[in-house]
């Protein structure tokens, strides 16, 4: 073995750290992984429907026969009431029956008061601004009763008469249209209820009511001879379950219900116990 100097050795150990260095330098350094790419965000499920109540109050004029009054039990009874009452069952939803002052039915919507029009409410342009109405479930017409001794046979012979209706009824608007003939009216005569607009007409205080088909032609059938419909009448119209705009589930629930029960025939059954034919639209 030889033995190398100092010197020497002093110049391998340099060289041997130049080599090293040389070495780091010339090694390259990894790419630092790239950040990940931000995840898609997840889609919102969709909303669900909005529950129903377990409970709605359905407002009512309780003198309105044959669709909602009381009976000689002082219970509440009537076309529409079973309706009512089987939409309620189909929704599992408990209905109650609020009587209200018919003339003051949108104002008792929108105060919450009651949830839904359910008595023979007829459909018009100026009620659905505030009202949001079901598909029509049936079909009515504004006659004109009068006493059956009465001359009074047409529309035309209405002309300095007095006339009796009820208030806030859709009989008011039907005869405001015709603004010939309420213009040839002495006076048009307005009551709380149909009921007691015919015992005026009995008594003779008015000469002639407008009022709902099926309300007029349920008294007239009671009463022989004692009073005459006309064959002319004030138009037609479409009875429809009158909601609050924003209560789109029940609104939607309800048309389902109604749709359904003319489909499966008990709409129809309802209705042949009432009127003795389907009378359903």
């Amino acid at each position: 073995m030889s033995i190398l100097t100092r010197p020497t050795r002093r110049l391998l150990l340099a060289l041997t750290a130049s080599t090293a260095l040389l070495a780091a330098c010339g090694k390259t350094e990894a790419p630092a992984p790239s950040a990940a790419a931000p995840a898609e965000p997840a889609a919102a499920p969709a909303p669900a429907p909005a529950a129903l109540p377990s409970k709605i109050v359905i407002g009512l004029d309780d003198n309105f026969p044959p669709m909602g009054f009381r009976d000689d039990k002082n219970e509440l009874v009537g076309f529409d009431i079973d309706l009512a009452r089987e939409a309620g069952k189909r929704l599992g939803i408990e209905v109650e029956f609020k009587p209200i002052d018919w003339n003051a039915k949108e104002a008792e919507l929108s105060g919450k008061r009651v949830d839904v029009l359910w008595n023979g409410l007829t459909i018009t342009e100026e009620r659905k601004k505030n009202i949001a109405f079901t598909a029509p479930y049936m079909e009515n017409h504004q006659i004109i009763v009068v006493r059956g001794d009465s001359p009074i046979k047409t529309k035309a012979d209405m002309a300095g008469k007095v006339v009796g209706v009820q208030d806030g009824s859709s009989a008011v608007d039907a005869i405001e249209k015709d603004e010939a003939t309420a213009k040839s009216f002495k006076e048009l005569k307005k009551y709380g209820d149909n009921v007691t607009a015919l015992l005026d007409l009995t008594t003779g205080r008015v000469d002639a009511v407008v009022l709902d088909e099926v309300v007029g032609r349920y008294y007239t059938a009671k009463k022989p001879g004692e009073y005459a419909v006309l064959d002319d009448n004030f138009g037609t119209e479409e009875y429809g379950v009158g909601l609050r705009q924003e209560d789109t589930e029940l609104h939607a629930r309800i048309d389902q219900a109604l749709a359904e029960m003319k489909q499966d025939g008990s709409g129809e059954k309802i209705s042949e116990q009432w009127f003795g034919k389907n009378i359903l639209k």
